[in-house]
């Protein structure tokens, strides 16, 4: 026993043992980040533009200078102690690069914002103003046309007052009120009311007052006639604006809307109801110029010059043909990306394209992991807001999945080309095409629910037909109507062309009239679908066994996004409209007359497809001033008043059912005496919070605003109030 006792004290560890320890453990894991990072030393190119989009995203993420300053030290403390323990190897300096990119993520989004600056209305306002007009785009659908302008210094109040105007504005002319020549360039004076550009609506909506900052739109709004043109614009329409023109005129109708958004990439023509159609069927990706239409233009000018270069000897015999052909395919890509407006998605996938042309002439493989990530580099570069928009997420997302299956090794052997039978070939094909279908499905899903909201359960079988559809039938046939039509031949071309575009809509609405076509899906927590972002990619891009960790992230992040319970209350941000989920979980309007949009975004931000109408509910006493009625059921059941008239109630009413309520929601000031249990959504506290969803049996109020949010787009540059008028200028007239 004493000798127990005494050998005690030789066991516990010396004071100079412990940091020897810790230093081996420390040079252990080391060794073994070395080891991994070294196996997938092809892979590392790849996590370039992972990392410095993360930097990106973190910019976006936090709320003021404060945090972005110590997100971005703290990712340059990282990548400086990685270069430490540094021997030469690959493992250390890709986590030090990496640490690097995300610090220099950060100051690119932070420096774009700030060069991108530019005044915002500072509220709603009846202006009289004289402007250039900077675009056309007509919008037939909606019976409107869609301007941007580039104002003046200022414009005039409806009380006659000076006010400064931003540099940039978008406003909506009905098309009765366009005048006759109407163009890009012309100087027009007419009267408007403008709006600064509005935030979400709700907590998940889209916020459009983001994308308007790195635009420069500074105000919406709508104009009214007369609109009197000062200076006559440019000639002729731009070649875009033409080309849609023609278009329409020979397709009447959404058939006519497709087309042009096949060629120009303009939508405004497209039908509500098919819009729809064609987004619930999982098919609005052919609706935007992206990678397949650039990739069937390329094809298709490849294919021609090849021939018809082909049928001279002289040049096949001393002309490297494949290289001529990839010249003028990309010729045709930049082409149709100017075509397009150059809009940052097709500016990406024509990046995308011209390196595929780059690789081929090189002689190495055309598709690549590399060449995404080349592409998705360039476009963070120079657009790091792109990232945070669905548009970037859903191409990169879809084509990174696509590559990903082939590269894997069963996936390829299975492709493979070999003799056999036409009908083993048909089968092979198809199978590999809807595995792909899946593959894409999979990965573009929680991107769509996160910011739609919505996710469809039959896209990958509707692409199966409507990309073939689309690539190899519809735009072949428009070509050769617009090119018929130069010598006055195109009427059959464009006969075929409506046919197989009403066989394409035909689709489209049959499939998002079937069962389940589309679940609603409430406000998606932003961790969970980071964790799945994370896992996703950490899957796709590892090619060892060690890629099946991103499967436990991934599966994290899908079971938290499944478990927050839907909104039982959301209030849009200038309290005029709510959506209420009442005891037996259906969700009710407040208000019988709703817009469309608003309609929509507050029923999928309830996680409902077809809301009812709450003065039509026997849970819901409603008058025509107050609706009074409980919100989600048991233990977190809330007593909610809105007032939903355009008058103001009395008030002795008023206060007397604010007393019975846990929340009071309204458009207008409430008395001081209407005093409910906890919250009184009006105007004043609105203005701080935007819009709020409140889940009442998780104890949680989700608003759009966050406290300390210091991004530019939530307190942007506001003009003054009034403007001095200029020596020698006059005030624009009446």
């Amino acid at each position: 026993m004493a000798r127990s006792a005494a050998a005690a004290p030789s066991m516990a560890p010396t004071p100079g043992q412990i940091p020897a320890a810790a230093g081996e453990i420390a040079r252990r894991i080391g060794a073994a980040v070395e080891r991994r990072l070294e196996a997938e030393r092809d892979q590392l190119p790849l996590w370039l533009p992972v990392m410095l989009g993360l930097g990106v995203a973190l910019w976006f993420v936090l709320p003021n200078p404060v945090a972005w300053r110590a997100a971005a030290w703290t990712a340059l403390a990282t990548g400086l102690a990685a270069l430490v323990p540094w021997r030469g190897g690959r493992g250390w300096l890709a986590v030090a690069l990496g640490a690097l990119l995300v610090a220099a993520g950060v100051a690119l989004a932070w420096s774009r914002a700030e060069r991108v600056a530019a005044p915002v209305l500072a509220a709603p306002a009846i202006v009289r103003l004289d402007a250039t007009v900077a675009r056309v785009e007509p919008l037939p659908a909606r019976g409107l046309v869609r301007l941007t302008l580039r104002s003046a210094a200022a414009g005039v109040t409806a009380s006659g007052r000076p006010m400064a105007l931003p540099p940039r504005l978008r406003i909506n002319l009905a098309e009765a009120d366009v005048p006759a020549g109407l163009a890009v360039k012309a100087r027009i004076r007419l009267r408007a009311r403008l709006l600064p550009p509005p935030e979400a609506a709700v907590p998940g909506a889209y916020d459009y007052a983001r994308a308007a900052w790195f635009t420069g739109i500074g105000a919406t709004g709508r104009g009214f006639a007369p609109v009197v043109i000062l200076a006559p614009g440019a000639a002729a329409p731009p070649l875009r604006a033409a080309l849609t023109g023609h278009i329409v005129e020979r397709l009447p109708g959404s058939a006519g809307g497709i087309a042009a958004a096949l060629v120009t990439g303009d939508m405004g023509a497209i039908g509500q109801a098919d819009s729809d159609a064609m987004r619930t069927a999982g098919l609005a990706h052919l609706l935007s110029v992206s990678g397949l239409h650039i990739t069937a233009v390329v094809g298709a000018t490849m294919l021609l010059v090849m021939r018809v270069l082909a049928l001279a000897p002289w040049l096949a015999l001393r002309l490297r043909l494949p290289l001529v052909a990839g010249g003028a395919g990309a010729g045709a890509a930049i082409f149709y990306t100017w075509l397009t407006g150059a809009e940052v998605p097709t500016i990406r996938s024509c990046v995308a394209a011209l390196l595929v042309l780059a690789a081929l002439a090189l002689g190495r493989r055309a598709m690549t992991l590399r060449l995404v990530a080349g592409g998705a580099m360039l476009v963070l570069l120079l657009w790091p807001e792109a990232l945070v928009g669905p548009s970037f997420q859903l191409s990169f997302a879809a084509i990174v999945a696509i590559l990903a299956l082939h590269d894997h090794p069963a996936v390829r052997a299975f492709a493979e080309p070999r003799d056999e039978a036409i009908g083993r070939w048909l089968g092979r094909h198809l199978l590999l095409l809807f595995a792909t279908g899946i593959a894409v499905e999979a990965a573009l899903m929680p991107i769509a629910v996160y910011h739609f909201h919505k996710a469809g359960l039959y896209g990958a079988l509707a692409n199966i037909i409507a990309i073939p559809l689309t690539t190899f039938v519809i735009m072949p046939l428009e070509l050769l109507a617009l090119l018929l039509d130069t010598v006055g031949l195109g009427g059959p071309a464009w006969w075929l062309t409506g046919r197989a575009i009403g066989l394409l809509l035909g689709g489209a609405h049959m499939v998002a009239r079937l069962p389940g076509a589309t679940a609603a899906w409430p406000l998606m927590p932003t961790g969970s679908f980071a964790l799945m972002i994370g896992g996703g990619l950490w899957v796709m891009l590892w090619r060892t066994h060690w890629r099946r960790w991103g499967l436990a992230p991934l599966l994290a992040g899908a079971i938290w996004a499944w478990t927050p319970p839907p909104p039982d209350l959301v209030v849009s941000g200038d309290g005029r409209h709510a959506a209420i989920r009442l005891a037996d979980g259906r969700v009710a309007m407040l208000r019988d007359r709703t817009g469309d949009y608003m309609r929509d975004v507050l029923a999928t931000n309830s996680g409902v497809a077809a809301p009812a109408l709450l003065s039509d509910e026997g849970g819901a006493r409603c008058n025509s001033d107050l609706c009074l009625a409980d919100a989600g059921h048991g233990a977190g059941r809330l007593r909610v008043l809105m007032v939903r008239s355009a008058y103001h109630p009395p008030k002795p009413a008023l206060v007397s059912a604010c007393r019975r309520a846990d929340v009071v929601v309204a458009d207008r000031r409430l008395p001081g005496a209407c005093r409910p249990s906890w919250l009184r959504l009006e105007p004043a506290t609105l203005a701080r919070t935007g819009g709020v969803a409140i889940l009442a049996g998780a104890g949680r109020v989700v608003t759009v605003r966050r406290i300390g949010d210091h991004h530019p787009w939530i307190r942007p540059m506001l003009p003054p109030r009034r403007a001095a008028w200029p020596a020698g200028t006059r005030r624009p007239g009446p």
